[in-house]
């Protein structure tokens, strides 16, 4: 069962149906779910091939009227939203720097019916100060080990700007990657790093097609790299990078890409992923060695 799915079923049970009558006008909070879901998606920043990172603190703005008939119900509401994203970041593997929490904002310039969703990582708070030593005790007893140098991105100060993630760390210097043929290649965090022995490629209506390059785009355009003949797919619709994890990103396409069952703006892959472009199935796969 879906994330959002499971998501509503638990709001029709609380409050008595509480819920149900307030949101049966304008703003639904399956819309502001999936708004939460595609603001992680926009925002994940892979520091490392075992960690992608993603926002922790959210603001959903609302017009004065929602922003009135909601706010009784804010604190619930946005725990339940929370809970959401959580199981939604366990399900993509995506992590936080810091508590996660959802919170509902007034904003003057929306009307009845509009929302709009901001979010920032915010990495966790300093730990206080130790308690000075008991009597007779050696120096430095019961304190905590020095904490690393400042500048790590664990030690950051402050909230980054909204919709901007802390960078991660500059990795050492590395000589540039060649080009490769065909001119639809183009870097991405993680490139260079997938690891030579790794052979990746992709089942379409029945063909095998290797991914060799840092990039594979998939449309109904000649220049794609993989062309797919379909309608319902567009030029360029999606972009499949063969990083670590590999991921693929929708293009900007007008039907979108779902993503083992999944509608999604940008998901991690895993052998045997199945994604949907239009009508056409593709089937992901990576083996080792």
């Amino acid at each position: 069962m879906g994330v959002l799915k499971k998501f509503e079923q638990r709001l029709e049970g609380l409050v008595n149906g509480t819920f149900a009558k307030v949101f049966k006008s304008e703003v639904q909070p399956v819309e502001i779910a999936g708004a939460l879901q595609r603001e992680c998606d926009n925002n994940a920043t892979i520091w490392n091939r075992d960690r992608t990172v993603v926002p922790n603190d959210f603001i959903v703005e609302l017009s004065p009227h929602d922003h009135e008939r909601l706010s009784p119900y804010s604190g619930q509401l946005g725990t339940e939203l929370a809970g959401m994203v959580r199981e939604y970041a366990e399900a993509q593997r995506y992590s936080f720097m810091g508590p996660l929490q959802v919170s509902l904002e007034k904003a003057d310039d929306l009307d009845t019916g509009l929302y709009r969703v901001r979010s920032r990582t915010l990495a966790s708070e300093q730990p206080p100060a130790p308690p000075a030593p008991a009597p007779g005790a050696p120096p430095g007893y019961g304190r905590p080990p020095t904490p690393p140098a400042p500048g790590a991105p664990w030690q950051q100060q402050g909230a980054a700007p909204y919709g901007a993630p802390p960078p991660p760390a500059a990795p050492p210097s590395m000589p540039p990657t060649p080009p490769q043929p065909g001119g639809n290649v183009r870097p991405f965090p993680g490139a260079g790093h997938t690891g030579a022995a790794t052979r990746r490629w992709i089942e379409v209506n029945g063909q095998r097609h290797q991914i060799t390059g840092n990039a594979c785009v998939l449309g109904r355009s000649t220049e794609a790299d993989v062309r797919i003949d379909d309608p319902g797919v567009s030029r360029k619709h999606a972009e499949i990078r063969p990083g670590t994890p590999a991921m693929v990103l929708d293009l900007g396409s007008t039907n979108g890409i779902v993503v083992d069952g999944q509608h999604t703006q940008r998901a991690t892959l895993r052998d045997g992923s199945r994604i949907v472009l239009g009508s056409t199935t593709i089937v992901y796969r990576q083996v080792e060695g």
